[in-house]
């Protein structure tokens, strides 16, 4: 990876967050604060509201009740598209265009959306492309591209818009085996230079080493959060202690 400005992250919290589909709430009053450039790992099992969490978060659903700070301020009110200027996605697939080239598809969001002129557009994607790892692959189509370096592209792309938080939603889980450590070291390297970040993760290991604060979810809410060491060390919750033992 080349020598990289640090990040700027912004502080988030969630107050209360509660998100329905119709009748059935699948998020219910859940409160967290995350420091400023801290990386917070978010695990559980499955259809028990991670990915949903982010969601709420960027406002791809909109929240029944409760609020969501970005930097000490609600950013409910703003717009949606405006807030994901601000916060960062990066989703399980990885979305990409695939008739536009790597340079090009990180390129198109700072130029179509935040209005940067074309060639300083270019100019942030191939600074993207190279803190990433794939400066010689700038040309290259999705399809020429492993997973990990399609992956490593849509990383790109949402660093291109210079986000405040970045969220992950299992960034790893549609890459092959022996491609996941690749993505894992630049995510790691994304929170030793001062990222904000929220992980949903399925890679224990990862989250036992890099995260801040580790999050257990379960059927809609938080049942236990606190550092690595508390969470894998001394659950407390008969919950987790369960969840720990079928995936440890």
């Amino acid at each position: 990876m080349t020598t990289s400005t640090a990040f700027h992250g912004a502080s988030l919290e969630l107050r209360n967050l509660t998100l329905a589909y119709g009748p059935i709430e699948v998020l219910r009053n859940v409160s967290l604060s995350i420091e400023p450039g801290t990386t917070t790992c978010i695990i559980g099992p499955s259809g028990s509201g991670k990915s949903t969490l982010l969601r709420g978060i960027n406002r791809l659903h909109e929240p029944k009740n409760g609020d969501v700070l970005l930097a000490g301020r609600s950013v409910l009110k703003d717009k949606p598209d405006a807030l994901r200027l601000r916060i960062g996605m990066v989703f399980q697939h990885f979305n990409l265009f695939p008739d536009h080239s790597a340079l090009e598809n990180v390129a198109l969001a700072p130029w179509k959306v935040k209005g940067r002129p074309k060639a300083e557009a270019m100019e942030i994607a191939r600074q993207r492309l190279a803190e990433v790892g794939l400066a010689q692959r700038a040309d290259h189509r999705p399809r020429d591209l492993s997973g990990g370096q399609q992956q490593r592209v849509a990383i790109a792309r949402a660093l291109a818009m210079e986000p405040e938080v970045m969220l992950f939603d299992e960034a790893t889980s549609a890459l092959d085996p022996e491609l996941v450590k690749g993505v894992l070291t630049l995510m790691a390297e994304l929170c030793q230079r001062g990222m904000t970040m929220v992980v949903v993760t399925h890679e224990m290991g990862f989250a036992r080493r890099v995260a801040d604060q580790v999050v257990f979810m379960d059927e809609g809410e938080i049942v236990e959060a606190g550092t690595p060491e508390q969470i894998f060390e001394r659950p407390q919750s008969a919950r987790l202690q369960r969840f720990l033992s079928e995936v440890l």
